[in-house]
């Protein structure tokens, strides 16, 4: 199988995604190795804790994408690597706008110059809705990020390695979302609930549903690609129903960098996106070598065409949504 046997480096790995990556890892594919890299040594000691029964496979590794010597050295001996550090809290960007691109930006450079320099084979880097058509810094830096890793093929010349990205929004009860903060709302025995906009609309992804989204890009990308997944949408008005029903809703104003719904595919995108069974791909618009071609098993998107959680075609009801939200913890 694609992972077995493999070394496998997570940037960023101490967060809830390289957590729930690592455990489906262990749990589905026989892997050599696991590293995790992160800035944080408390944070490591708590996963190291917390992961006791994978302690032959798994090694921790203290390093910032901003050092490339660093991510030279950890990328020793490495297959696979899965970029998911980043600086991500909108009004932090804002507010500090250099560090930002210093993670985000920077950091992609050196990830993508220490993968060509050592034996790397895949690298997948994560995306997010905010880089489709960025209203924030945020959104800036990961759109530069993700044009960074798609222009990286260029420079593998005949280097076994390639650069992938996967796109989703906000995963369903990730820090600092919607359902822990209304959570926390309802404990303290709130009955109205605060939206800042009550046109808004987001797609619904668990944690699991974003790693198997990235495992799909391991084994099936070839270059440039951008995966995205075909995932429900949901209303917000909707999601304050399901929680605590019969509620007061009060409207309070959108907030800066925020956006009614989650884009995407534009229609820009349009004239390079295929749509497959479970998911959309966005070839990049220049290609470099001939392994870049679409996947032919799927069908190229109408001109025009547009993927937002605003216009999906599939829809979760209020029951459906209170049935989902029994799977989600707060992470």
């Amino acid at each position: 199988m694609l992972l077995d046997g493999k070394t496998i480096l997570i940037t960023g790995g101490t967060g809830s995604f390289g957590k729930c990556f690592t455990r489906y890892v262990m749990e589905h594919y026989n892997p050599k190795k696991v590293i995790i890299y992160s800035r944080d040594e408390f944070k490591q000691w708590m996963m190291e804790n917390e992961f006791k029964e994978y302690a032959d496979k798994l090694r921790f590794f203290i390093g910032d994408v901003r050092d490339q010597e660093r991510l030279r050295r950890a990328f020793e001996g490495v297959d696979y690597v899965i970029h998911a550090a980043a600086l991500k809290q909108v009004p932090a960007c804002e507010y500090n706008p250099n560090e930002a691109i210093k993670t985000n930006i920077h950091g992609a450079m050196n990830i993508i110059e220490a993968a060509l320099d050592t034996n790397v084979k895949k690298v997948v880097a994560l995306s997010t809705d905010k880089a489709v058509n960025p209203v924030n810094l945020y959104g800036g830096t990961k759109l530069v990020s993700d044009k960074l890793f798609i222009a990286a093929n260029a420079y593998v010349g005949n280097k076994d390695i390639n650069f992938s990205i996967v796109r989703y929004g906000n995963v369903a009860g990730s820090r600092g979302s919607i359902i822990p903060f209304f959570r926390k709302l309802i404990a303290d025995g709130q009955t109205e609930l605060p939206i800042t906009d009550l046109r808004m609309t987001r797609f619904w992804i668990s944690l699991e549903q974003g790693v198997q989204l990235v495992i799909k890009a391991l084994e099936e990308a070839k270059g440039g690609e951008t995966f995205i997944s075909k995932i429900p949408s949901f209303k917000i008005t909707d999601l304050a129903e399901a929680m605590l029903p019969g509620c007061g809703i009060k409207e309070i104003g959108i907030r800066p960098g925020e956006k009614l719904h989650e884009i995407m595919v534009t229609t820009e995108d349009s004239f390079t996106t295929y749509e497959y069974e479970k998911h959309f791909i966005v070839y990049p618009q220049m290609t470099w070598n001939n392994k870049q071609l679409p996947d032919m098993s799927g069908h190229k998107v109408a001109e025009g065409f547009s993927y937002s959680s605003d216009n999906n075609t599939e829809w979760l009801s209020v029951e459906q949504i209170r049935e989902l939200l029994k799977t989600v913890k707060t992470v």
